[in-house]
């Protein structure tokens, strides 16, 4: 699978390490991830007594086996990745790390421009890479005809790239076979956004038929239900489950970005020098102004008057108390020229700490100033709570 990645290292957002670094493979940087190892334990117990079963003369030896076909399916998984990265590396397409987890892996890409056409090659690289890993596999157990352990891992090999090829072309998101349908809808109606919705809409409806065939239509033919089989589907369909629904909400969010605009959104605002008082300020407030916002010797916005300060200042305090000691800090950089607007203004204040911008005219002029809660509002169209400040009132 291929998504967007996000800026930073190899810790989450928490500050946690997200798995252990496996170093870089043509330049692409490799974590594996430790939810990967729940699905290694689990292959082992619940392929391990399944193999001591066929072949007793194993005995402890077929956990073991069982622990390597986890592996063989962790290469599969890794070369499957790497060859999204590198269909992508011929788009100039930057990729930020492969990580190998639970659920199998995904790539993280950073920011790149696609097309529809360049988005299905570098979806279907990756099924198609572990289709030729089957061929590959098949015509070595023609040619060789091994047996025993090397047979059985040979076996399993051919038949997990199989499938691994051939669901991930399934046509629906997070799946690989999802950006066809992304693509066709977006090639269509010339939306990306429209087409991530519908592939998302499909990858839900691919659940649902996994459901029914291997769990609704046994039970109602009366067959005993395989336990570890329906765990697997239950397991599969609720990531599918969650990736389609994430699909879905991500194309809703990305179509509404055009709303984004730092001009559009931003309340009007002055600024004034740090060196100001509450009186300055309260004038300001008396002829009119909305939101006040100061700015350092350098120039730069370094702060935002609160309302609540300057009415706490008795009248006869104002002309002394300086402005520094009634306003809050603004976070480092957090101003935005007037013109930002979509995707690029939203990275940008995505790593800033505060929730309050100011906005700058091409001269360094302050002219309004934005709220987080405006552009949260814009981007899912819900209000979000207010934080308590508002607008500065003469007193």
């Amino acid at each position: 699978m291929t998504e967007p990645a996000s800026s930073g290292d190899q810790k989450s957002a928490n500050g946690r390490r997200e798995g252990i670094p496996l170093g870089r493979i043509a330049g692409i940087r490799v974590v594996l991830a430790y939810s990967w190892f729940i699905i290694a334990a689990f292959t082992v117990i619940v392929y391990g007594p399944v193999l001591e079963g066929q072949y007793p003369e194993m005995g402890v030896a077929a956990y073991y086996v069982a622990f390597a076909y986890a592996l063989l399916l962790l290469i599969s998984v890794l070369v499957h990745e790497l060859a999204h990265a590198l269909t992508a590396k011929i788009f100039h397409w930057p990729t930020e790390k492969i990580v190998l987890n639970l659920w199998g892996g995904h790539t993280q890409f950073e920011g790149f421009t696609a097309t529809p056409g360049r988005s299905v090659l570098v979806a279907l690289a990756g099924p198609a890479a572990n289709l030729v890993l089957a061929g590959a596999g098949w015509l070595f157990n023609e040619a060789a005809d091994p047996t025993g352990v090397v047979g059985i891992l040979s076996d399993i090999f051919v038949w997990a790239n199989l499938l691994i090829g051939i669901f991930n072309v399934l046509p629906g998101l997070p799946l690989d076979g999802g950006r066809l349908v992304e693509s066709a809808v977006w090639k269509a109606t010339g939306s990306q956004e429209k087409g991530t919705v519908a592939a998302g809409w499909a990858g839900r409806i691919i659940v649902i038929a996994l459901a029914a065939w291997f769990v609704l239509l046994p039970l109602l033919r009366g067959d005993r239900p395989d336990v570890s089989l329906m765990l697997i589907t239950v397991l599969v369909g609720s990531f599918l489950w969650m990736g389609a629904s994430a699909s879905i909400q991500h194309g809703r969010l990305r179509s509404r970005l055009h709303l984004v605009s730092a001009a559009a959104l931003a309340e009007p605002a002055v600024g004034i020098p740090e060196s100001s008082t509450v009186a300055d300020i309260r004038q300001l407030a008396a002829d009119g102004a909305t939101a006040i916002v100061l700015f350092g010797p350098d120039g730069r916005p370094a702060g935002i008057v609160d309302e609540a300060a300057v009415a706490s200042v008795p009248a006869e305090a104002a002309a002394a108390t300086p402005a520094t000691a009634v306003s809050h800090a603004l976070s480092a950089g957090a101003y935005v020229p007037e013109w930002s607007q979509g995707q690029e203004l939203v990275q940008y204040l995505a790593q800033l700490e505060g929730r309050e911008y100011a906005v700058v005219d091409h001269h360094g002029k302050v002219t309004g100033l934005l709220r987080q809660s405006a552009v949260v509002t814009a981007i899912t169209g819900k209000e979000m709570r207010r934080s308590g400040r508002s607008k500065v009132r003469n007193r």
